[in-house]
């Protein structure tokens, strides 16, 4: 089982998506799986057509996912950017700011992780480095 989190904090899955991998995309593929190592200008041809798109994080020290959530929204990706796998709450901010739009992670790692904490940083966009500097200008 798994929980989604967003700035109003966890939810279930209400209903079970099956996501396609990337060497399976076609122009009738809605969801897609990518890990971290993807390229994405195999996407190209098919963000129009995409609603969904969830990126692989197998640890949280690998931040390559930040980048191509980053990506795909300068690539014009408008659809719904999902990160999940080993993601922490720590790194909720840097999620949100790179382009993702939730994420989702293993009901064991978000009983390690408590709501409080994701919803401590579910104002990510006020109290950002920039934000600050500005304040304080």
């Amino acid at each position: 089982m798994t929980v989604i989190i967003n700035d109003e904090g966890f939810s279930i899955p209400e209903q079970k998506v099956t996501y396609e991998r990337a060497d399976t995309l076609s122009t009738e593929t809605r969801t897609l799986d990518i890990s971290a190592d993807q390229d994405l200008n195999t996407l190209s041809d098919y963000l129009d057509t995409l609603t969904l798109i969830r990126i692989e994080f197998s640890s949280f020290a690998d931040g390559r996912g930040f980048s191509l959530a980053r990506i795909l929204r300068l690539m014009g990706f408008s659809g719904h950017l999902r990160a999940y796998g080993h993601v922490i709450s720590d790194q909720y901010a840097m999620a949100r700011r790179s382009g993702f739009d939730d994420i989702e992670v293993s009901k064991a790692l978000a009983t390690r992780q408590p709501e409080a904490e994701w919803l401590f940083r579910s104002n990510w966009s006020a109290h950002d480095y920039q934000t600050r500097l500005r304040k304080s200008a």
